[in-house]
């Protein structure tokens, strides 16, 4: 039969002789990470119903809104009276997640879609590979127990190659480059250098470099340049279940690219860790 080790309370003698036996002392349980979820929303007030019904528990929620004409804002502190709405300052979703970021007070930041493409259901493995020592936990649609419902061929092959030339750029493994599922701990929010505060440049765009859907191609550049601990958790993309998507396959993709050719120069100049191999399940 095996032995088992055990830990005996401490016996000390009081003044009368008698042995007095000392409770042992256990450590202080880790405190739980305050977790903040950033939602950019532009007219998403029909999904917001079906995206908050997935939330699972978190410390605080975050609707950063892009000028919405419908009820977005509204149907959000209808459902979630907690929730905190941030107007963003320019135009995009890059800059609605700077806004949002800016505003989080939590250990760790958490970027989901309204559309409900992302699923909420799976913060909690984001949370995890974050607590196990990710600095950077990145949604992945291609890790095994990933995929996706939306994804088209034509997506789905650029996003290979543009994975492929930034793994053989920055030294990553990333099998997902394009997918916006990401979550950080907020102490590394700085080296992503997001800007929340310029105003809208004059021009018919009136976005900055990084505010439009370029900025998930940005935030995994810059974290495998900071060398942050990056670890692929697997995601499921579901379908959008109310309205289109802003998406264009050709044009985001020439801005993946604008974005990779601006971060290789300085990409060059400090080794990035290579992606973890290993996946939450």
């Amino acid at each position: 039969m095996p032995t088992v080790d055990r830990v005996h309370p401490t016996e000390t003698e009081t003044g009368t002789g008698q042995a007095v036996v000392e409770p042992p002392v256990r450590p202080e349980p880790e405190p739980e990470p305050i977790v903040s979820v950033v939602v950019p929303a532009l007219n998403e007030a029909r999904n917001l119903p079906h995206v908050f019904a997935r939330l699972p528990q978190v410390d605080e929620l975050i609707l950063v809104d892009g000028g919405s004409t419908d009820d977005t804002v509204a149907v959000a502190r209808q459902l979630r009276p907690d929730i905190r709405v941030v107007t963003q300052n320019r135009r995009g979703k890059g800059n609605a997640l700077a806004c949002g970021f800016a505003a989080c007070t939590g250990d760790i930041i958490v970027m989901i879609d309204a559309d409900g493409s992302t699923d909420p259901g799976e913060i909690p493995s984001f949370v995890a590979a974050l607590r196990e020592g990710a600095d950077f936990a990145k949604g992945s649609r291609f890790r095994a127990g990933g995929g996706s419902a939306d994804i088209t061929r034509l997506r789905r092959a650029g996003n290979r190659m543009l994975s492929l030339l930034v793994n053989v750029l920055f030294g990553t493994r990333y099998s997902d480059l394009c997918y916006g599922y990401n979550a950080f701990w907020a102490c590394h929010l700085e080296v992503f250098d997001l800007d929340s505060t310029s105003p809208a440049p004059p021009g018919a765009d009136g976005r900055l470099w990084g505010d439009g859907f370029e900025i998930e191609t940005l935030l995994n550049l810059r974290a495998a340049r900071a060398r942050l601990a990056i670890e692929e958790v697997p995601s499921f993309e579901h379908d959008r279940i109310h309205g289109v998507s802003n998406l264009n396959a050709f044009t985001d993709g020439i801005r993946v690219l604008r974005t990779i050719a601006r971060e290789w120069p300085r990409g060059r100049r400090s080794a990035s860790r290579q992606v973890a191999e290993r996946s939450t399940r």
